[in-house]
């Protein structure tokens, strides 16, 4: 049996204007945080609302008659197998340690601080349709471990740290190694595939995938001076053939054929052989570190403890009860495919130190979400639950899968839900997460989120991270099934 501490945590409020903000296509007016003492021992309760007091503040967008009403579920478990570290790949690569706090990670198996394309192609996952996407956010904790061992009911114990040095060891050589790049495919297709070209769709862009990856397999065997004849050039010409075939489909069934050409031309990334891969942001995964995070590069990093403890992040993890995954439409028109590899950032993990422009409200109790908070943590009433709702930006640029701020090539949509000039919509990707947190533990003000020391468990810094790792064949499953208004689960 466990031994139980009682930690001593000091909690300091962050100043945080009140605001509206709009996240996934909903304005939300966050309510502003007042300016409690911190207290030596223990939690500062001003930090805590009782949701039943809040006033409704969701405003969701008008739907329009070409509204995206289809949604599409992943199920990729609660974390059970423990996938835990402080490691940001997206907004901090290459960076061990850095994010000096602890992510719940679901989804690909591989995550840690070297991940890169091909590490995270090359990993298994827990999502039960072979969804190798990357999902992580911070874990919440409560800050009495004795309270905690007691828990609510379903309540969890988190397993003992894992030791993963050997897999970030293989993704950081992998990292410096040479890539073949290439273009997304589904993302090439137009809105509405035809019902009668699905199958063959689908077909192809298995094949797309199959081809691309024995390619790749060929790479680190292949001199530099013969990747073009070796790898790229015949890459081209099967997928080329594949392309072909697809526009065929469209034409067969009597509509116009999509131009898919511009898929066929892959690239390899080898530095140094001055090779340079495709151009579409990629080079930003490899080092651009995130605002506020820059120094976090420079600094030794602690690893967490054998408790998945962290200085100024202590006390026992709460595994959420419930973790949804839910792509969705868009309110004014249908979407088109998220490019593999994409990168995407939800809130602000150093939203204290930066300023509120890129935090969201995030804090809600299930049955209240037309009640969000983005400074406080709600007090749930009883048969209530702590909740966090995540509603990721949707308007993606059409051409980088990363930025070097990270945010810059896939942004949110306005207040009306549309996306800005030269920008198309893409599946909304929410993520909800549900926990079982005892009422007194909640009225005594001591559950928490993970943050960066300097952050002090600001609710404002809830923060969510994706990357799209799925096959070319679901994504196309996702889009169809958003555009045409069904409600799939996978």
């Amino acid at each position: 049996m466990a031994i139980h501490r009682r930690k001593s945590t000091i909690w300091l409020t962050a100043a945080a204007a009140a605001m509206a903000v709009v996240a996934g296509g909903a304005a939300v007016v966050a309510i502003s945080s007042s300016d409690g003492s911190a207290l030596a021992d223990g939690a500062d309760k001003s930090l805590f609302v009782d949701i039943t007091k809040v006033k409704p503040n969701v405003k969701k967008p008008k739907q329009q008659n070409n509204a995206t009403t289809g949604t599409f579920t992943v199920n990729c478990g609660r974390n059970e197998n423990g996938h835990f570290n402080p490691d940001n790949f997206i907004a901090q690569p290459g960076v061990r340690n850095g994010a000096q706090h602890l992510h719940d990670y679901v989804g690909n198996l591989s995550t840690n601080a070297d991940s890169n394309n091909q590490s995270l192609q090359a990993a298994g996952t827990t999502c039960k349709n072979g969804d190798k996407s990357a999902y992580f956010w911070p874990v919440v904790r409560i800050i009495d471990e004795e309270e905690a061992a007691e828990g609510a009911e379903g309540g969890e114990q988190a397993p003992p740290k894992k030791d993963d040095k050997a897999q970030q060891d293989k993704d950081k050589a992998v990292k410096g190694q040479a890539q073949l790049q290439c273009p997304d495919v589904a993302s090439l297709l137009p809105e509405d595939v035809p019902e009668g070209a699905q199958a063959e769709i689908d077909k192809e862009l298995e094949n797309i995938d199959k081809v691309t990856e024995e390619a790749e397999k060929k790479v680190a065997s292949t001199k530099a001076q013969d990747h073009d004849n070796v790898i790229v050039g015949p890459t081209r010409e099967k997928r080329a053939a594949i392309l072909n075939r697809m526009m065929q489909a469209f034409s067969r069934q009597g509509v116009q054929a999509p131009d898919l050409n511009a898929g066929a031309a892959c690239a390899v990334k080898d530095a140094a052989a001055g090779e340079k891969g495709l151009d579409n942001g990629n080079e930003n995964s490899d080092n651009a570190q995130a605002e506020g995070t820059e120094q976090k590069k420079n600094q030794n990093n602690a690893e967490e403890n054998a408790e998945n403890e962290l200085e100024g992040n202590e006390g026992e993890i709460q595994r959420p009860a419930v973790v949804d995954l839910q792509f969705r439409g868009s309110p004014v028109g249908k979407v088109t495919a998220m490019p593999k590899f994409l990168r995407v950032l939800y809130g602000d993990a150093k939203a204290g130190q930066n300023g509120p422009k890129n935090a969201k409200a995030s804090w809600t109790c299930s049955g209240f979400e037309d009640k969000v908070l983005m400074d406080k943590y709600p007090i749930c009433p009883q048969g209530s639950k702590v909740k966090r709702i995540h509603d990721f930006p949707s308007c993606w640029d059409g051409k980088n899968i990363d930025s070097a701020n990270h945010r810059d090539h896939i942004v949110f949509p306005d207040a009306n839900g549309k996306c800005k000039q030269g920008f198309k919509a893409v599946p909304q990707l929410r993520i909800s997460l549900t926990y079982n947190i005892p009422l007194d533990v909640q009225k005594d003000g001591r559950y928490l989120v993970d943050s960066f020391p300097e952050e002090e468990h600001n609710p404002l810094t809830d923060h969510d991270d994706f990357a799209n790792v799925m096959s070319q064949k679901i994504m196309n499953r996702l889009v169809n099934c958003v555009n045409s208004g069904k409600k799939c689960r996978e």
